[in-house]
């Protein structure tokens, strides 16, 4: 009865949205439509920095070395970038990513496109933000399998680029090369890593920036409830939900129960952000799905209860296309790798 009950009340809320937008966006009443979608889904900033977490320029420059540079790794291998992928969406294409010795994680790496706009990083939450979770890879053993920060501190500070970048980016800190800074940095180079959508074009005005089909993909959206977790301005992102609300889902994947350990949040995870979602398969937090028209309707069938047809499924992807952006193609372009110095370690094999 109660995941009867849940499934009615999630179509009825997305049945009044729907309602309170019109069956069809008419030039009469674009501009209160528009309005409306505001409300829902907020304006996509140009940037992710907060007062507490700036963008300087000299933090985004040493960032960006840092994210490519594969010797933050153990065997010297693998970069931020490996697992998220810039030039592919901010991921791999992996079910689950290989990291130190061709060791699988246990969840599909998320995109790190937008974000910065999420209440939290990882599937289950575990890290405040992105300078957090910078930290945790790195020297995660099935990851990046560095020992320690004070080895990775060593590693920087033995290449001779990395201090006066470093120096520069943290000017009042008495000894820049820190493992805490070189968070702080990554963190500032991904806060940058936004990317506006043919959606967010619409929210600023041009009414040509969505397709009919595009349009009516959106309507569809709401009339299914998807905006019941799915808003805000990541479109996803913004909250926990249980994974099998409607109808269970079969994993063995606790979710944010590792976190918290309370019975509440047993497989509770991150609702995942929609933007680029076309681009981000395969889906899920174990990368299990490799089809978007799966995705979606499973999606619908254990969160909302609801069973769709391939025309409900074609028409909301029409729109989910329309989430998909790129960033600034010089502001992800690798730069060429900081010279190692002859006291540089080597990478470590074992």
């Amino acid at each position: 009865m109660r995941r009867g009950l849940f499934g009615y009340v999630t179509v009825m809320v997305g049945a009044a949205l729907l309602l309170a937008l019109g069956n069809s966006i008419a030039p009469a009443s674009e501009g209160a439509a528009r309005d409306q979608h505001k409300a829902v889904f907020g304006i996509l900033p140009p940037d992710m920095a907060t007062p507490e977490r700036p963008m300087t320029p000299e933090r985004v420059t040493l960032g960006r070395f840092l994210y490519f540079d594969p010797r933050l790794s153990k065997n010297q291998d693998i970069s931020c970038n490996s697992c998220h992928r810039l030039d592919q969406a901010g991921v791999d294409g992996e079910p689950t990513s290989p990291g130190h010795k061709g060791q699988l994680g246990g969840r599909n790496s998320p995109t790190v496109m937008n974000a910065g706009l999420h209440l939290a990083q990882f599937w289950d939450g575990r890290a405040a933000d992105l300078e957090e979770q910078a930290k945790g890879p790195i020297l995660n053993p099935v990851e990046m399998a560095m020992p320690s920060e004070d080895h990775v501190v060593t590693v920087l500070e033995s290449i001779p680029g990395y201090p006066p970048l470093f120096a520069a980016a943290f000017p009042d800190d008495p000894k820049p090369v820190s493992y805490e800074n070189m968070a702080l940095a990554i963190g500032a180079f991904e806060r940058g890593l936004v990317t506006p959508s043919p959606f967010d074009l619409y929210l600023a005005g041009d009414d040509e920036a969505l397709s009919p089909e595009a349009a009516q993909g959106l309507d569809q959206f709401y009339a299914l409830g998807c905006p019941t977790c799915h808003n805000g301005v990541g479109v996803g992102g913004g909250i926990y939900r249980q994974l099998g609300q409607a109808h269970p889902y079969e994993t063995a994947d606790v979710g944010r129960f590792e976190v918290t350990g309370k019975e509440i949040d047993r497989k509770v995870f991150k609702v995942p952000s929609l933007r680029n979602v076309t681009a981000t398969g395969p889906w899920f937090h174990d990368g299990s799905i490799q089809s978007l028209d799966e995705a979606v309707r499973l999606m619908a069938w254990h969160q909302l209860g609801l069973e769709t047809t391939a025309e409900d499924r074609a028409q909301l992807i029409v729109f989910l296309e329309a989430l998909q952006g790129e960033p600034d193609p010089a502001y992800v372009a690798e730069p060429k790798q900081l010279e190692s110095g002859p006291n540089t370690p080597g990478p470590d094999p074992s």
